[in-house]
């Protein structure tokens, strides 16, 4: 049995894996996280991506370049042209990211899944009263980015941003583990949601992105300033960005969670079912 081997067999206990990702200062640890992933000593980076690739399953095969200055470069790394067709049926919303499909479905009222048998309600997570009645009784589908995976976000559909709203909060693991374990996790970690519409149809799309441990920001494109820890919230900040679908519009600084709130007209896509693998580009929803 390989030493990685080994390893993935301890952390696949849920009392140890919880342990080690959630009983330490997960702020602190963050945040010194997104100091060191910048260090660029040679030693430094190429230790540190050798432990990365020991504990997860990281494949840079696809990435638009093969060195990387530090452990934050290749956190942040972007693919090479073409590496994530897009969908081009205008019919066809498209996954945002890379990602495990965990809970998803209809919203019952304002009542959505993290995991079975652990609601949260819209409320908790978004705060703002006109988005939560924009979305009760709509849709949602959850999209994990585990910590190997290609962490850039792009647009579903051609749209336009008009409006971001950045929560402050915990850092808490999002892996399953946690969520079987933690209520309502997704409203208590620091979060920014994105306020869409559809450029065809004008139907309106939040995306929520969720930060986790070792998530020191969000970079949005759409905004000057980096979203993290050292930022109050809730702040909102009004904008107007055109995205085309597939357009990038940000990324995370380590693996983690888009929440997405359609209209109850969007169907989900045949493929998408929890516990999938789905890359960015591919179907997610089906418009009307």
């Amino acid at each position: 049995m390989t030493l990685r081997t080994t390893l993935s067999k301890m952390l696949q206990q849920e009392d140890i894996n919880f342990l080690l990702t959630n009983r330490i200062p997960r702020r602190l640890l963050t945040q010194f996280m997104g100091w060191f992933s910048k260090i660029e000593q040679p030693l430094v980076r190429d230790t540190s991506m050798a432990l990365w690739q020991l504990f997860s399953e990281l494949d840079l095969s696809e990435a638009k370049k093969s060195k990387f200055r530090s452990v934050h470069d290749c956190f942040t790394r972007e693919l090479r042209e073409g590496a994530r067709p897009i969908d081009s049926d205008p019919n066809v919303i498209v996954s945002p990211c890379d990602a495990i499909v965990g809970a998803l479905g209809p919203i019952e009222d304002t009542k959505l899944l993290q995991i079975k048998g652990f609601p949260y309600t819209l409320e908790d997570l978004l705060g703002a009263p006109e988005l939560v009645e924009r979305h009760c009784n709509g849709r949602y589908v959850t999209l994990r980015l585990t910590s190997g995976m290609y962490h850039r976000f792009h647009a579903p559909h051609d749209c336009r941003v008009e409006g971001v709203t950045y929560i402050s909060g915990d850092t808490w693991n999002v892996n399953p583990i946690a969520l079987r374990r933690i209520e309502k996790l997704f409203c208590k970690n620091e979060r920014a949601v994105i306020e869409t519409r559809l450029a065809r149809t004008g139907d309106f799309l939040t995306l929520v992105p969720v930060a986790a441990i070792l998530v020191s920001s969000i970079r949005l494109h759409c905004l000057k300033e980096p979203l993290q820890l050292a930022c109050t919230g809730p702040n909102g900040i009004r904008c107007s960005a055109e995205y085309k679908k597939g357009e990038e519009m940000g990324w995370f600084e380590h693996g983690s969670t888009i929440v997405m709130l359609a209209p109850a007209s969007l169907r989900l896509s045949g493929n998408v079912q929890s516990g999938s693998v789905i890359r960015q580009g591919q179907p997610l929803m089906l418009l009307p």
